[in-house]
């Protein structure tokens, strides 16, 4: 039984804010002893602190990372198989500890919706607000979108420093509406932009485009990742680093693990995403899609009584791009896993339905030929398939698509 539901909201919120008290007290509030970054935003924040980290290190600077990817301290990466964008509290305050006994003058955090609503960002002295983009998500934890972005708009009336802001964004507006020391807006159709991005080439092999006048090339694949750089850059220019040095920096990031990951560049193409959003996925789609060859999908919906109403929505984004469309399990947690890939299965009347992820992998790669692309989404490099009653699943999906192409090329 969830006896949350019987629990007044103020008791809930004080218990969570008590924590997050606690927790600062217990490791001697660390974030007065460096400066913080934090990145919200629907899509987008893991890679934009790699490239914000990447501009801060080129700039002299010692930096601490914590993301959905991994925890960085000065150079030491540890795997995050926490299953957590933003960790609890007390891991978040011991992440800033550390970051300060190795010497980091920053430390860049994944701040989520969720995250805010449990008030971890609270008793952390941010400097920096930056969000990357905002479309519906979490929608039944929050009880609507509207609430979703106000848990976003919380994070941003918490910090009064630098506020980084995508100025494309449908919802810049909202944003801009809370008061900071400094706006840094980015964007590339906003001619008001500080940070601009024109002359936009996007390619298979990366972007080039200019800001005010400097020319940036970046390895990141899609226009998406242009507004990610852009925002990275708006971050360092923020903190007094010179385009110059953002350029250097930028062109040094390399592929974000799990993040348009290209696995196998022979004899087809296999790409690894983390897209668990209609939009995320859209832009995926439209930017792999072949002129030769097909689109094979591989594709799931993650469970737990999540965002019910995207599944069928993912279902028809896949069947509008893809050739070959295969739904498997992703992360059910206590849910009928077969009952969430029919669900996406009705957005989806050419869909194949494959329970197991491995083979639901395997088949894709056995339909796949020259010219065409696989692309597999919703996990990028997560460690684990969250099962009932808590378990967990040793995975990566980067890791089993080497093991079955391999064991197809040996058959």
């Amino acid at each position: 039984m969830n006896w949350k539901k019987y629990i007044p909201k103020f008791i809930i919120n004080s218990y969570h804010l008590s924590l997050s008290f606690i927790s600062a007290l217990i490791y001697g509030f660390p974030s007065k002893k460096i400066k913080v970054i934090g990145v919200t935003g629907t899509g987008g924040k893991s890679t934009v602190i790699s490239i914000a980290s990447s501009i801060l290190t080129e700039a002299g600077h010692k930096v601490a990372t914590s993301s959905s990817i991994s925890f960085i301290f000065g150079g030491k990466e540890v795997e995050n198989k926490l299953k957590m964008t933003m960790p609890g509290r007390f891991i978040l305050q011991k992440f800033l500890k550390d970051a300060v006994k190795e010497g980091c003058d920053y430390a860049i955090i994944e701040v989520t919706s969720e995250g805010v609503k449990q008030h971890r960002h609270r008793f952390i002295d941010f400097q920096v607000a930056a969000i990357t983009n905002l479309n519906p998500e979490h929608i039944e934890a929050h009880g609507g979108f509207e609430n979703y972005k106000k848990a976003k708009g919380e994070f941003f009336n918490s910090v009064k420093g630098a506020h980084i802001i995508n100025l494309d964004d449908k919802h810049a507006e909202y944003f801009l509406g809370f008061k900071a020391n400094e706006i840094f807006g980015y964007g590339i159709d906003n001619l008001d932009a500080r940070i601009r991005g024109s002359n936009v080439s996007v390619g298979s092999d990366g972007s080039k485009f200019k800001v005010n006048g400097i020319d940036f090339e970046t390895k990141l694949l899609c226009e998406f990742n242009v507004y990610n750089v852009l925002a990275g850059i708006s971050i360092g220019v923020s903190q007094g680093v010179d385009l110059e040095t953002c350029r250097r920096a930028v062109l040094k990031v390399d592929q974000i693990a799990g993040r348009m990951e290209q696995i196998i560049f022979e004899p087809f193409r296999v790409f690894v995403d983390y897209a668990f959003t209609p939009v995320a996925l859209e832009k995926v789609y439209k930017f792999l899609k072949p002129t030769q060859g097909k689109l094979i999908c591989v594709l799931g919906s993650c469970g737990g009584g999540r965002d019910k109403w995207k599944r069928p929505v993912l279902g028809e984004i896949a069947d509008k791009y893809g050739d070959i469309i295969i739904i498997t399990n992703e992360d059910p947690y206590d849910e009928d896993p077969m009952g969430i890939i029919n669900d996406v299965a009705k957005g989806s009347p050419k869909a194949q339905k494959i329970f197991d992820r491995r083979e639901a992998i395997n088949a894709a790669l056995k339909l796949a030929s020259p010219n065409d692309v696989v692309v597999i989404t919703g996990k990028g490099c997560e460690p684990w398939i969250c099962v009932a009653e808590g378990k967990k699943i040793a995975w990566d999906d980067r890791k089993i698509v080497k093991e079955e192409l391999d064991k197809l090329n040996k058959s």
